[in-house]
């Protein structure tokens, strides 16, 4: 701890965002960054506490007080060597990550200012891209094979802690290029998709191989692979091992590839979408893909409504502004969080306050406890949603609570609907020994620090089971 008086005396400094009125005219990342000399005084704020919460908050366990300690010294290979032992990938999560390490911060719970642990990890990794400490890695071959379905973060996680033990991992991937949510969910304002390239270029060089737009057949719902024979077959098509599949191990990354979806009348009405059609769509653009006018889906001269108050509904909120839209209102079935302090969700629980991120600044009416009852339209296009005030009541059984109605229907104009109301968990059929499933395919929708963490854990798992045969 090299300035034990750091956390007195230097306020929390956060780089920021650009000018509204520059960033929504691109999807260039919103987010700034600090010069050396302020990032290094940031990292200085760590107090390296006795009982460091960050470790146990964050499902990787970073060691933040070291590399934080390492970062204040200067000593920028060393904070990424200290980085790199828990996290594989750190420009992933120092851009996307919601950052649990800072809510369990000690500064957090007493100042309300924690160390900007987000950002250090962030610029950490870009100095060591930069710098050269990102080095190839030729690991001795241990003769033995692995198969890992699906390339978001937890199949990448996999396959590089996998590859990186010796076993020759082969990825394959049912889209045209790596990267699952990274590349195809979150917009390029806060993850340019060169940053997910330049991890699979440093990939493919230590020996991975990716093979692109490989799908394995599904049950018509998307839930997974019909059976463990059909599974086995349609490796052995992808990639003939002459033994057969059964004598390797097959990581199953899939993801949850099927939205939660509004079954209200006028459902089917052009103009309303899963959330996820509109941002994949604008990220392929952006990659530079073409679509017919019948096929795109954009926001230009649209009043937009968005329907769920997650990250995934914000995206689409900034997305529909850098599009052109008319306006945008963002509605949520719950009730809006409280301000800056929770105390029904008090520590060790993640506080849930209310969340304004840069998409929001860049203008959008809010609104919450408010039910959808039906689109509305004319010659089968949307023209607007009929919805409703609502409120909930204990439940006298426990459990859920109860929705009652709280006002009359409104309409809200409308051209274009993005449902933005998460993901169902997949099922998946009992598997042989040799098949191992993680990430959001194994524990349903969630963050990508835990898809990450679970990847790695998975690693673990396949090659105990591997040595032990």
């Amino acid at each position: 701890m090299g300035n034990p008086k750091a956390f007195l005396t230097v306020p929390r400094k956060e780089a920021g965002y650009r000018p509204i009125h520059d960033r929504i005219h691109d999807f260039g990342e919103v987010e700034q960054t600090l010069n050396t000399r302020d990032r290094q005084e940031q990292a200085s704020r760590c107090m390296d506490c006795g009982v460091p919460f960050c470790h146990w908050a964050c499902p990787l366990g970073n060691k933040d007080p070291e590399w934080n300690d390492a970062l204040y010294k200067g000593e920028w290979e060393t904070a990424y060597k200290l980085l790199k032992k828990t996290n594989p990938f750190p420009e992933f999560t120092g851009r996307i990550c919601p950052a649990l390490c800072e809510k369990a911060c000690v500064l957090y719970h007493t100042t309300g200012e924690a160390v900007t642990n987000r950002e250090n990890e962030c610029a950490i990794a870009e100095r060591a891209f930069l710098e050269g400490y990102v080095t190839i890695e030729h690991p001795k071959r241990n003769g033995l094979r692995v198969a890992v379905v699906g390339s978001g973060p937890a199949g990448l996680a996999a396959a590089n802690a996998l590859n990186l033990m010796g076993y020759e991992v082969t990825v394959f991937e049912k889209n045209e290029a790596a990267g699952g949510l990274l590349r195809y969910g979150i917009p390029n304002f806060k993850l340019n998709k060169k940053i997910i390239d330049r991890r699979i270029a440093v990939m493919e060089q230590e020996g991975i191989t990716f093979k692109y737009n490989s799908p394995l057949p599904t049950s018509p719902k998307g839930e997974g692979p019909w059976s463990v024979d059909l599974l086995y077959k349609a490796m052995e098509e992808l990639l003939p091992l002459g033994g057969g599949w059964e004598g390797a191990a097959i990581v199953i990354a899939t993801g949850t590839p099927t939205a939660r979806d509004l079954k209200v009348p006028g459902r089917e009405l052009k103009g309303v979408h899963l959330a996820l059609e509109l941002l994949s769509q604008q990220n392929r653009v952006l990659a530079g893909m073409e679509f017919s006018k019948e096929e795109r889906i954009t926001a230009k001269g649209k009043d937009v409504l968005v329907i769920g108050g997650g990250d995934t509904g914000s995206d689409c909120i900034g997305t529909a502004h850098r599009q052109g839209c008319k306006s945008v209102t963002q509605i949520e079935i719950m009730p809006k969080p409280p301000v800056g302090h929770n105390p029904a969700t008090p520590w060790p629980n993640w506080p849930v306050i209310l969340k304004t991120t840069s998409s929001h600044e860049e203008g959008c009416t809010r609104r919450w406890n408010i039910n959808t009852l039906e689109f509305l339209g004319e010659n089968g296009k949307l023209t607007s949603v009929k919805v409703q005030e609502i409120d909930w009541k204990p439940n006298p059984e426990g459990g859920r609570p109860i929705m009652v109605e709280a006002g009359e229907p409104e309409v809200i104009k409308a051209d274009l609907v993005l449902l933005a109301m998460g993901f169902l968990k997949p099922e998946h059929p009992e598997y042989p020994d040799n098949v191992f499933v993680c990430g959001d395919a194994a524990n349903g929708a969630s963050l990508v620090v835990r898809a990450i963490a679970s990847g790695l854990q998975t690693a673990e798992k396949v090659s105990a089971y591997l040595q032990g045969k």
